[in-house]
């Protein structure tokens, strides 16, 4: 059985947190190659709401953003909480982290220690709270994945609870927040190089000259590999199809490989996080435990990967998406190091105060709840797409 606590309270220390954040914007540019661009409006907003409850809810496109709502917090002068996976605090990495605010959350289980600290920090009026709706990394810089309905059921939660003590319902705003890289720099050198090293390493034959028709061959070159270890190639040519039929096959072998029964209507991020779960907790060695390991992770990271994303809108951040997720299959790397230095930038939406909605929530909780997740996601990939018209500066030409 694992000696590793189940469950990372925040240990925020605020003397601590604040003097790591005079110092974030170097360990941003030094550390994390990112620098945060965020208007002095948004700033103003998030000030305002000085002594009320506040949840801020970002997209998940990087394992670094983070530290991105970590220099947020330092630029409005706020202490922030964070909501991070449990696997986060396994190293001294996680005993700095909880000094700074974050706690851990299990991901694929209802995680009732998490739930309760969540509530507890929740009373307090002055709470600043960052979780990410997302559940886990998209890798994907210009489109969101599905929320789940959790980042908001929590804070109704923390509501109710305060009513039924005093008699008055309290707010709690929740802001949606929109997270843009940009790299800084002209980055065809870097994709050259980056398809070059990928090609060598799975055998295609080289090229010169265009990236999309090399970005497609590296990519089909790695799919054709995946199927080739499932044993299975029903001849079709459209990528997405056979994105989606080997994504379904690996989920539905490792389920039964740990009996877990299927549930199609969930989405596969919540089957793939309970998978994690059962294999981090388990008492006994499991079967197969680090090919199941490796195939989950593989799931996780393909799995808002579709054809055409690139196409779309070739940017430099588009192309390098995608090649980012290729090198981490290919060269089995967890989290690749940036390519280069980034601009960071952040654009808050209206914040919602869950006050007003205290009437819906008591008629119908499941309702109002997804209405509010809904809402907030619309938010988010509106002025995500807004913040790509904005700051695009660079398209990699395609044939």
């Amino acid at each position: 059985m694992s000696s590793r606590p189940e469950f990372y309270p925040s240990l925020q220390q605020p003397l601590f947190t604040r003097l790591v954040q005079s110092v974030s914007p170097l360990i941003g540019r030094g550390l994390f190659r990112v620098s945060l661009r965020v208007s002095l409006e948004d700033l103003a907003m998030l000030r305002s709401l000085w002594g009320e409850r506040v949840v801020l809810m970002p997209n998940h496109p990087t394992f670094d953003d983070p530290i991105v709502l970590f220099m947020l917090g330092a630029r409005a002068g706020e202490l922030l909480h964070f909501l991070a996976a449990d696997g986060t605090f396994k190293d001294f990495q996680g005993k700095i982290i909880q000094r700074l605010g974050a706690y851990s959350i299990r991901r694929g289980v209802g995680d009732r220690a998490s739930i309760a600290h969540t509530l507890e920090l929740l009373k307090k009026p002055q709470t600043r709270l960052v979780i990410f709706p997302e559940g886990g990394c998209s890798f994907q810089n210009d489109t969101v994945m599905p929320f789940r309905p959790g980042a908001v059921q929590m804070p109704f939660q923390a509501i109710a609870r305060i009513a039924k003590r005093t008699g008055m319902v309290p707010n709690c705003h929740l802001i949606p927040v929109s997270l843009k890289y940009r790299y800084v720099q002209p980055m065809t050198g870097v994709i050259e190089r980056t398809l070059r090293q990928l090609e060598q390493a799975l055998g295609t034959v080289p090229q010169t000259g265009d990236f999309y028709p090399r970005l497609r061959q590296v990519g089909e070159a790695v799919l054709t590999k995946i199927e080739r270890e499932y044993q299975t190639h029903d001849g079709r040519s459209d990528l997405n199809e056979r994105i989606q039929n080997i994504r379904h096959l690996i989920l539905t072998t490792c389920e039964q490989q740990l009996e877990i029964p299927p549930n199609e209507s969930l989405p596969v991020r919540e089957r793939v996080y309970k998978i994690l779960f059962l294999l981090e907790a388990a008492e006994e060695p499991v079967p197969n435990h680090e090919a199941i390991y490796r195939d989950v992770l593989r799931l996780l990271n393909f799995d808002a990967l579709y054809d055409g994303y690139v196409a779309e809108v070739p940017t430099p951040e588009r192309f390098l998406d995608t090649l980012t997720r290729l090198e981490r299959e290919v060269f089995d790397i967890d989290q690749p190091k940036a390519k280069s230095h980034r601009r960071a930038y952040l654009k808050l939406g209206q914040p919602i105060n869950l006050a007003d909605y205290w009437a819906d929530y008591r008629r119908d909780r499941t309702a109002t709840v997804e209405h509010i997740t809904d809402t907030i996601h619309t938010a988010v990939q509106t002025n995500l797409t807004k913040l790509g018209e904005q700051t695009r500066s660079q398209v990699v030409p395609l044939p």
